[in-house]
């Protein structure tokens, strides 16, 4: 993340202090950052995918700026949030994908492949929202590296700063959230296969 934080933490301050425009100065002075996030996750999607990294920023800023006005603590808790309003995006976009598509049965890939940032095909995308879902109930900071590696294309390092951990605890729970969530989609898929 390029951008300087002092003067986005000063712009934050700007916006939670009733100043509209600084969420539009704020905007001009991330965006940059936030499109090579989009562009990173974007690589991970399948060839066609319809969206694109300019576009998915866009909506991830008329999402921003459509919520009351969000209590941002500094840059990394902005980059956090971005970051999760951009899953929600692409899982939301997967969703209507898959409800188009019916009658197709989607191909599957193995969580290895998702988890090591590989092409991704939309239904995997949404299995594996779903189980970070049930992640974040049992373990909300696993969940929260799982969000900030995987759909933020964070470091291991970047991480442990936004959530304010070691960096040793972040390749920890890694760890243990990978084998989790690859235990998890074993279970759904074999459920599935049975039925």
């Amino acid at each position: 993340m390029s951008a300087d934080t002092s003067e986005i933490n000063l712009l934050l301050d700007q916006y939670r202090s009733g100043q509209s425009d600084a969420f539009e100065r704020l905007m001009s002075l991330v965006y940059d950052d936030l499109r090579k996030i989009a562009a990173w996750q974007l690589k991970t999607e399948r060839s066609d995918h319809t969206l694109q990294p300019t576009a998915l920023v866009h909506e991830v800023y008329l999402r921003l700026l459509g919520q009351n006005p969000i209590e941002w603590q500094n840059k990394k808790h902005f980059f956090a949030l971005a970051t999760q309003v951009m899953r929600h995006i692409l899982v939301d976009h997967a969703r209507t994908r898959l409800r188009d598509k019916r009658s197709g049965e989607g191909k599957r890939v193995a969580l290895e492949e998702v988890l090591n940032l590989s092409s991704v095909t939309d239904p995997d995308l949404v299995e594996l929202d779903d189980v970070l879902s049930l992640l974040a109930e049992k373990d909300q900071r696993k969940s929260r590296i799982v969000e900030l590696r995987y759909f933020g294309g964070l470091s291991i390092e970047e991480t442990a700063e936004v959530l304010g951990i070691s960096v040793t605890t972040v390749k920890r729970e890694w760890t243990m959230a990978k084998a989790w969530l690859r235990r998890e989609m074993h279970k759904d898929r074999s459920a599935s296969s049975e039925n």
